[in-house]
């Protein structure tokens, strides 16, 4: 009783957040601060003025997220971004998640997993940018956590996807317009995930032992998950310390996500590609000059109806500090 009265103030908090003061977490893909938030595809970009000068900026924030089977998952991001040679031009971004997952199968937490891009401004100037966007996802383990009994955990509860991936991107920024796209693609698969409903039910006691089955909890032995294709529409409105913005995430996911069963066979898991709509508004209250407190909230439109990977998001807050040197 006690973790549930804990649980429904963390979630009241960001809800109250967003109604006083309505940045960088959505549903699906992007849940865990993936690449549709890394270089030329964040959101809230601004037109940079063509000063000579190394730019560096830092941000901290705070990430809740909601699931269908009522999972919340909270990750605290640390962003660093540099600026490198004259105009502005050439940015790193660095981003370091530390995850904590709060479930009803078994609390899990840890560094999730690291990413790191290069970001070229092709064209820049007051009224027009264009950037591209090359990185990648680093994972920070196999994504293969269990419960103290040595119960394999979904990868909803895991805090890596198990993959290195390739991230690529563009972004067009004109006249309070922001249309970026970019791709997300698994090169190299280390995960070595282990849930499957027959190891659960042997477990679990009698009556309880159809319940993982009957939640629909995805299967997600040693998967393979397919690339993500991403577009970000945006509009943003800008006062002199308050700025707005508002728009909508797309994710497609190309090809269906591959796992083994219970019975140690590769399958094709069902309905697992295809496309994912985010509505997101978003808000930035410029404390001074160099600082600023960012608060985004996140809504899934449309989900796809299985989510192997744990990606799928129900709702999304996130209130970061950002600060430029």
């Amino acid at each position: 009783m006690k973790t549930l009265i804990i649980m429904q103030n963390l979630y009241s908090l960001p809800i109250l957040l967003c109604f006083l003061i309505p940045y960088l977490a959505y549903p699906q893909g992007c849940s865990d601060a993936g690449f549709c938030t890394m270089g030329a595809m964040k959101p809230d970009q601004h037109l940079k003025t063509q000063r000579i000068a190394r730019l560096m900026s830092m941000e901290v924030s705070q990430y809740v997220g909601r699931t269908k089977f009522e999972d919340y998952i909270f990750a605290t991001n640390i962003e660093a971004n540099i600026g490198i040679g004259s105009g502005n031009k050439n940015t790193i971004q660095l981003k370091l998640p530390y995850m904590f997952v709060v479930n009803r199968l078994e609390n899990t937490q840890g560094l999730g997993d690291i990413s790191l891009s290069y970001t070229r401004g092709l064209i820049q100037n007051e009224k027009l940018q264009l950037s591209a966007t090359l990185g990648g996802k680093i994972p920070t383990n196999h994504a293969n956590k269990s419960t103290s009994e040595g119960l394999p955990l979904p990868m909803y509860h895991q805090t890596s996807l198990g993959t290195y991936d390739l991230v690529a991107g563009i972004s067009l920024l004109s006249k309070g317009w922001l249309i970026a796209t970019g791709l997300q693609m698994p090169l190299i698969n280390i995960n070595q995930n282990e849930f499957t409903w027959a190891v659960w039910r042997k477990a679990l006691p009698a009556d309880d032992r159809r319940r993982i089955q009957q939640d629909g909890i995805p299967m997600s032995k040693e998967l393979v998950r397919g690339s993500d294709v991403m577009l970000r529409i945006e509009r943003n409105i800008r006062f002199q310390r308050m700025d707005w913005h508002v728009g909508i995430l797309g994710i497609y996911r190309l090809k269906e996500s591959v796992f083994t069963n219970g019975a140690g066979l590769r399958v094709v898991a069902p309905n697992t590609s295809g496309l994912v709509i985010s509505s997101v508004v978003g808000f930035t209250y410029h404390l001074s000059a160099k600082s600023g407190l960012r608060v985004v909230y996140g809504d899934g439109l449309r989900q796809r109806k299985f989510n192997p990977d744990g990606l799928s998001r129900q709702q999304v807050y996130t209130v970061g500090y950002a600060y430029s040197f």
